[in-house]
């Protein structure tokens, strides 16, 4: 799909579900579009951070440009590199944008948004948020805290002692916990968030949200002829366009036209390099509709709850060693990994993913997101 006269239902479908992510994240307004994966949705980010700091790249080219560069976090460090040693300048290149990690791959590590987002802000650079993995927490009034700085500072509730419930179900949310306190902070200019991550949406479905809402004419300016009986072969000017769409859109005729009889905004394939897209809104939008959004935040809270707990286990038996303590998803256990994944493999008993990490060698990291997970299968993993 790729204008609203093929597919009028999801183009609407898909302006509701990005309005609603937006809201969660904090935004009253904004633009975005369903992207074939995180990395792709932080490739946008990047090409529109360069599209709005230089417009005239569309037109001469990046060989018109000066060097530029870009500031991305491996792990969340207290007190890290904010700023960078010796400024934001590295060797006569150009800052232009900062990508912060909420849900690191590995570790599920989470940057300090509130004083990136202060540098950013001060300095003039986009900031850029990946929440592919941890952008599911803005559901959670227990854990939204994790990404303050994205839009608005969370204060985090008092610290709790989760436990597993008498059935070996983690617990779920309460109704009646009080909202998070929120004042003012600095905002992130765009985020990467994958519902199809912790929230368990089918693979794939992945939003790229823009909090920009300037509408402007395209860059480079195209124009559209108009058919005959319409008022001849003149060509009338596209309407103005989101960032978005000037910096990807190309405005080919033969698939948009200006001069259609409705809105068309609605045409939303020029946004994006791909033109036609698969329908990944409605997969989240089917779940959102089963579960309700406090049902997507039971979810969120019971990975939470299993990851916890399992760090707790890991801690407590012998013969197992917790790598790193985590806050989210992915508890990291050191061992002989690769043999002993052999071992259960040719069994057919259980496949568990490992890597190394830095200095760190082979170890399991064991993935928390199922709904089904009880603590029975938690202890089953570590049994095995």
């Amino acid at each position: 799909r790729y204008t609203y006269e093929i597919a009028p239902v999801f183009v609407l479908m898909e302006e509701l579900v990005l309005a609603k992510l937006r809201e969660l994240v904090g935004w009253s307004s904004g633009d975005g579009i369903f992207c074939p994966g995180g990395s792709m949705s932080n490739m946008f980010a990047m090409n529109v951070a360069r599209f709005r700091r230089f417009p005239e790249s569309r037109r001469r080219g990046s060989w018109a440009l000066p060097r530029l560069v870009l500031f991305a976090s491996r792990e969340v460090r207290a007190g890290g590199c904010w700023p960078p040693r010796g400024g934001f300048g590295v060797n006569g290149a150009e800052p232009f944008f900062v990508c912060a990690t909420c849900g690191t791959t590995v570790l599920g590590a989470f940057d300090p948004l509130g004083s990136i987002a202060a540098i950013c802000q001060r300095h003039g650079l986009w900031l850029h948020v990946d929440a592919a993995w941890g952008g599911s927490a803005l559901l959670s009034a227990k854990h939204r805290h994790l990404l303050a700085g994205i839009e608005r500072r969370v204060t985090p509730p008092p610290p709790s002692s989760p436990k597993m419930g008498s059935n070996g179900d983690p617990p779920c949310p309460h109704a009646g916990d009080p909202p998070p306190k929120l004042s003012p902070s600095p905002r992130a200019d765009s985020v990467a968030w994958n519902p199809h991550k912790m929230l368990t949406v089918g693979l794939q479905c992945s939003a790229f949200l823009l909090r920009d809402t300037s509408v402007r004419p395209p860059s480079p300016p195209w124009l559209c002829p108009t058919p005959a009986g319409r008022g001849g072969d003149r060509r009338v000017p596209p309407p103005c366009q989101g960032l978005l769409q000037r910096c990807h859109g190309a405005g080919a005729t033969y698939l948009f036209q200006a001069d259609k009889f409705y809105d068309v905004s609605y045409d939303t394939g020029d946004k994006t390099p791909q033109c036609g897209r698969r329908v990944d809104c409605l997969k989240l939008w089917l779940l959102w509709k089963a579960l309700g959004t406090r049902g997507l935040a039971t979810r969120v809270e019971r990975a939470f709850a299993c990851t916890r707990y399992l760090a707790e286990e890991v801690k407590r038996r012998e013969g197992f060693r917790l790598v790193l303590e985590v806050r989210l998803l992915s508890p990291a256990l050191g061992g002989v990994a690769p043999a002993i994944k052999e071992r259960m493999m040719r069994k057919g008993s259980m496949m568990v993913g490992y890597q190394p990490h830095g200095t760190k060698v082979n170890f399991f990291r064991q993935i928390v997101t199922s709904p089904a997970v009880t603590k029975a299968d938690l202890d089953f993993f570590l049994d095995e």
